[in-house]
């Protein structure tokens, strides 16, 4: 019997699963694949959730990949429904995590079910869910990839069910990703009183002049499938409650998304070039962190291109844009056992107040991921 992925997504979002919290999401989705025979192996790390779920022993090994947290609701009062309530109104599902990602899940699933009542498959199917997406990511699909190498696992290709089109179903599919690296600038001066500066060593201006250094040219231009890589400066405080006191202290955070021109250990090294050049100018003492939250990566393999832009023409009518556009996902970790794509719903919608998805989209990404998963079987990648 086939499962329908509107009421699979209603029942997903009924589930509030903040993150790392997942709700039940899991124990629902590992009732629904153990009645498909799926083997499903629950992996607890830490206080985060994950499931991995396998239906077959054959190769290909196709692997859809996803998360069950959402982000927080924000200001409750600015939501016209009830956000854990997977209400339908107009058309649309509402609720946190109707696109991200909690739809495309049932979706995969519905798609999953669909494609089992026509006859056993050729191959197998693979689901990894975490709860930890949203979060820091620690104990989720990094976790899981240590577990299925462990165990002599392999995954075969790997689509994950992020929000990637901009306006409508079938524009976008995401096949990269620029890497992330943050960054955490504290500039140590001494404090005094303002009307004797000759006394202190204020770290204000030695840390703007750093800022200002960073921003003088771009990083890059940009290169073939990706944007120009870009830094911005996130956070600038002193901490001071006072108007007469020079304070001791001065940080500053800043968020780097940078394309392969660089690596997370490359952009390190030029911040840090570009540190010492500051130094020089003045007293000021300096502790410069850096975290890589991800490497830029592109999936070169033209025949998982292939079979997921056709299977979003054939449902669709759309050619759509292979992109390395937007944030990180966990296709990053991906990328490091097996080629990875990711296609979803509209993420102009993601962590929005009111977040929905069209009924319409549902039917039709399911209609996506069963042609998917029929092109893949016995397909050599």
């Amino acid at each position: 019997m086939s499962l329908d992925p509107v009421t699979l997504t209603q029942n997903l979002i009924q589930r509030p699963s903040v993150t790392p919290n997942d709700g039940g999401c899991l124990d629902l989705v590992a009732e629904h694949l153990e009645e498909m025979r799926f083997t499903c192996h629950r992996l607890p790390f830490g206080e985060v959730s994950n499931l991995y779920a396998r239906l077959g022993t054959a190769e290909p090994n196709f692997c859809f990949a996803g998360h069950t947290d959402v982000v927080p609701i924000g200001d409750l009062s600015k939501w016209s429904v009830d956000p854990f309530g997977g209400v339908i109104k107009d058309g649309y599902v509402y609720g946190r995590g109707a696109v991200d990602m909690k739809g495309a899940i049932a979706c995969f699933i519905a798609a999953v079910s669909e494609v089992l009542s026509k006859g056993p498959f050729k191959g197998s199917i693979s689901l990894l869910l975490t709860s930890d997406e949203e979060g820091p990511a620690h104990d989720g699909t990094i976790k899981v990839i240590e577990w299925l190498k462990s165990k002599g696992e392999k995954l075969s290709a790997c689509l994950v069910g992020e929000p990637t089109n901009p306006k409508e179903l079938g524009q976008m599919v995401k096949v990269g990703r620029r890497g992330s690296l943050n960054a955490k600038i504290t500039a140590i001066g001494r404090s005094g009183h303002v009307a004797y500066p000759h006394f202190a060593v204020n770290p204000i201006p030695p840390l703007l002049d750093y800022l200002q250094s960073l921003l003088e040219k771009p990083l890059d231009e940009g290169m073939e499938d990706f944007d120009p890589s870009n830094l911005e400066i996130t956070s600038v405080d002193v901490g001071n409650p006072t108007t007469n006191v020079i304070p001791d202290t001065a940080i500053a955070q800043l968020n780097v998304r940078f394309n392969p021109a660089y690596t997370g250990q490359s952009l390190t090294a030029h911040l840090e070039t570009v540190l010492e050049k500051v130094k020089s100018k003045h007293k000021t003492k300096w502790i410069l962190d850096t975290k890589i939250s991800g490497e830029a990566f592109l999936t070169h393999h033209p025949v998982l291109r292939q079979l997921v832009g056709n299977a979003v023409h054939e449902i669709t009518g759309k050619i759509p844009e292979f992109s390395t556009s937007g944030g990180t996902s966990d296709a990053r970790f991906l990328k490091n056992i097996c080629p990875v794509m990711e296609f979803g719903l509209i993420n102009a919608e993601a962590h929005q107040i009111d977040e929905k998805v069209r009924v319409e989209d549902l039917v039709m990404l399911t209609n996506i991921y069963e042609r998917i998963l029929e092109k893949t079987a016995g397909v050599c990648f």
